[in-house]
């Protein structure tokens, strides 16, 4: 077993989402969607703390109102379009000093299937084994190796070179993508690799109903029906 390891949980949410304005405030099944969020991470039984890294004081003041702390207003430089997501997470972890963290826990509001066993299983998984990082994943839906390129004059090229092209899904190695559910990295190791992908890295497999990542309008209707399916709404 190990020793207890302090725990810094931060949900990232910026003010300018262009593509649903006021995502991260926009009702899912009663709640705010950032609230499913600090929901699950208040529940947590590894976590020390959890607080709310934003630009924006609507969000901010949303965050305190379901228990998340909110110790500073996120830089402008920190909530561009192009702002590498590792960037506000270790804004966050700095931000906090001199009170220190061995462990971050990044829990994105966009995914808010996700359960206080997922976040739990993850962290779990990863001081258990001593794994510098770990985040979630889900089986890909469809194979790349059936994935093809294709030029101008229509002719296909398998993305993925093959000595021979496989029909069935089952002869092929079993594939799976980060659902950008969880990240579980150590502090000072994210600090120096400034990246969750690496090869050290590790993956969580979580179910595909829990992996939802809400990207568009639509996907507030899915996750809803998904949410009074499994009995949460």
């Amino acid at each position: 077993m190990y020793k207890h390891k302090r725990i810094l949980c931060t949900i990232n949410a910026r003010g300018g989402s262009k593509g649903i304005p006021g995502k991260n405030l926009r009702e899912l099944g009663g709640l705010p969607l950032i609230a499913w969020s600090i929901r699950e991470a208040r529940r947590s039984a590894y976590i020390d703390r959890v607080i709310v890294s934003s630009d924006d004081e609507a969000i901010l003041a949303v965050a305190r109102a379901h228990g998340a702390e909110t110790p500073f207003l996120r830089p402008a430089e920190l909530a561009r379009d192009d702002t590498p997501g590792v960037d506000p997470v270790l804004h966050a972890v700095s931000a906090l000093a001199p009170e220190s963290y061995d462990y971050v826990v990044l829990l994105q509001p966009t995914s808010p299937l996700r359960t206080v066993q997922d976040v739990d299983g993850a962290i779990a998984r990863c001081l258990d084994n001593a794994w510098p990082c770990l985040i979630g994943v889900a089986e890909a839906e469809s194979s790349p190796y059936f994935t093809f390129s294709m030029a101008e004059d229509g002719r296909m090229a398998p993305v993925i070179a093959q000595e021979r092209f496989h029909t069935r899904r089952q002869d092929l190695p079993r594939c799976v993508k980060p659902n950008g559910a969880v990240y579980v990295a150590d502090c000072v190791w994210l600090a120096k690799t400034r990246s969750y992908l690496t090869p050290e890295t590790r993956g969580y497999e979580m179910p595909r109903e829990r992996s939802w990542d809400i990207d568009e309008l639509l996907d507030f209707d899915i996750c809803e029906l998904i949410l009074k399916k499994a009995g949460r709404i």
